[in-house]
């Protein structure tokens, strides 16, 4: 049975390492990344690139049908604190997942507009700068989630690459980090076990590494939750 997120700073002995799973596309797929061992489910809303969008409709409906404790993060590029507000508000969702890097103030109008939902920010970890990003952000929201997007990009990339960074900047981040980390890019059952023993993060996120043809595949988020808690 999963027990939840809890998004305060805890020891690291004190609890197990939690699951994400996201790009959530049906009330079927919730259903299965619940009973498989799933703490939170990820809802991917429009994006300029990516697996996984569907319609804040879409969003709403998968959310409603979410049974507690499991937490429900609505992935949002929005830029500005009230359009990010407006926008978990409007879907039902219990934590924001930002995942532009906005400025730091827009957390600020988030918890103003919307004091519910907890605001967990995204750092896409492209190099040793990526450190102090993350530690700049972290007084300001209730988790961090260290990615390998590239937001940048001519098109930017703002999550579900499939792709790993260098772990050493993303342990530096949780060992300093005065809030807990999810770590995600590209982990999957056969890599999450050195990446929790590299890290050492709060929790971890993933989407293509436990899908098949577009799908989220039982047997293989079976192997990953396994491998999670072999870790």
């Amino acid at each position: 049975m999963s027990t939840g997120l809890c998004l305060r700073p805890l020891p690291l002995a004190s609890v197990r390492t939690r699951i994400k799973v996201c790009c959530i596309s049906s009330a079927e797929e919730a259903a299965l990344a619940v009973a498989l061992g799933a703490d939170a489910l990820g809802l991917v809303a429009e994006m300029p690139s990516g697996p996984g969008v569907i319609a804040d409709a879409d969003v709403a409906r998968i959310a409603r049908g979410v049974p507690p404790p499991i937490s429900r993060f609505l992935l949002s590029a929005r830029r500005s604190g009230a359009d990010l507000a407006a926008h978990a508000l409007a879907c039902g969702v219990d934590t924001l997942q930002v995942v532009a890097h906005v400025e730091a103030d827009a957390h600020a109008q988030i918890a103003a507009a919307a004091p519910p939902v907890r605001r967990v920010q995204v750092v896409h970890v492209t190099g040793a700068a990526s450190i102090e990003v993350a530690l700049a952000y972290a007084p300001h929201v209730h988790a961090l989630l260290l990615d390998s997007g590239r937001p940048d990009a001519a098109v930017p990339e703002l999550g579900g690459t499939g792709r790993t960074h260098d772990w050493a900047h993303s342990a530096e981040i949780v060992r300093r980090s005065p809030v807990p980390v999810f770590l995600a890019g590209g982990l999957g059952p056969a890599n999450v076990g050195d990446a929790i023993a590299a890290v050492r993060p709060y929790g971890v996120d993933l989407c293509s590494g436990v899908r098949t043809a577009g799908r989220l595949d039982g047997e293989k988020l079976a192997a990953f939750v396994a491998a999670v808690r072999g870790a």
